[in-house]
């Protein structure tokens, strides 16, 4: 037995999912193993794949706890649109949605847009990511949460006294705002990401060991659990774990002594891995008290145990 449970995710490849049929049944295995989130990857190039937050909203109403985390590319794309499209994902999830926004530091995607030259990853790069983020969160801020008042007999929809102007002026924005959909569920969503101040749980290499401020931190392993162990990733900078769900649990439950308060596992086959995660890793994990029988919240804030924020607008 451990003294805390852990939290477990799943990263599902967008490169091998081409249906919404297909990714809902992966996300109902990883819903059955009582996981607390899975993340979608999404890129602007290489491999041909589908929008992660389209397919998130997609296969949203087709579960009920698990949360849906989707990458969220920043680099070519403006924050007021992806604060709408999240803050829709969170209201077809009823809030269940996180997002991981990552930077684009490829010339070749950097020549779809046309709008700049991109030579590489840069300190402006991911200094860009920060005002985005900050803009997001100023922007989902800028409907307090009871803004909406539905007046038939006033023909009044809105507290506009209760929509506020953000005014972001940055380097890299110039946002008025507010933002046209009404504030989230979560008020905030989630941010995944690496160890930047603007995350709310961090993923390393889980042998690393960082300063975190309190926050989770997730150690993210590919993890190959099949009897074929000479099986292989193409990412050759992950961690990579081949062998047995027991094995695996023992692992786990060992970096989990050393501060990690999760795992996010992205299975080497999704075929034969993410149902080695949920059928046999989990209940071993639940047989070492270390992982939940049931889920104990209907949002992702609520599985992670953070507060719900106030607008920072609000009185």
């Amino acid at each position: 037995m451990i003294s805390k449970e852990l939290h477990l995710a799943v990263a599902l490849d967008g490169a091998e999912i081409f249906s919404i049929r297909q990714l809902k049944a992966l996300v109902a295995e990883a819903e059955r193993g009582r996981l607390d989130f899975v993340t979608l990857d999404d890129s602007l190039g290489g491999t041909p794949r589908l929008d992660s937050v389209l397919v998130a909203s997609a296969v949203a109403p087709l579960t009920r706890y698990i949360g849906l985390v989707p990458t969220v590319v920043v680099t070519h794309t403006e924050p007021f649109h992806y604060a709408k499209s999240l803050a829709t994902l969170d209201y077809a999830s009823r809030g269940r949605a996180g997002w991981f926004p990552v930077i684009s530091s490829d010339p070749a995607e950097a020549a779809h847009f046309g709008r700049r030259t991109i030579t590489g990853r840069s300190a402006d790069l991911v200094a860009e990511v920060a005002d985005y983020v900050e803009v997001v969160r100023r922007l989902w801020d800028s409907w307090e949460d009871d803004a909406i008042i539905r007046d038939a007999a006033t023909g009044r929809f809105v507290d506009r006294e209760k929509l506020h102007y953000i005014d972001f002026q940055g380097k890299f924005f110039n946002v008025k705002g507010p933002l046209i959909t009404p504030r989230p569920p979560q008020g905030q969503l989630p941010v995944v990401g690496s160890p930047e101040p603007w995350t709310d749980l961090v993923l390393v290499h889980p042998g690393e060991h960082i300063v975190t401020d309190g926050r989770h931190v997730f150690g993210d392993l590919v993890a190959y659990l099949g009897t074929d162990a000479s099986r292989r990733t193409r990412d050759t900078e992950a961690y990579v774990f081949a062998g047995t769900p027991t094995q695996l649990a023992e692992q786990l439950l060992a970096w989990a002594e050393s501060g990690l308060t999760g795992f996010r596992l992205r299975p080497g086959d999704l075929d034969i891995d993410l149902t080695a995660i949920t059928q046999e890793l989990v209940p071993i994990l639940r047989e070492r008290g270390a992982f939940r029988e049931q889920y104990e919240a209907d949002t992702l804030r609520g599985l992670l145990g953070l507060d719900r924020p106030a607008s920072r607008y609000a009185d």
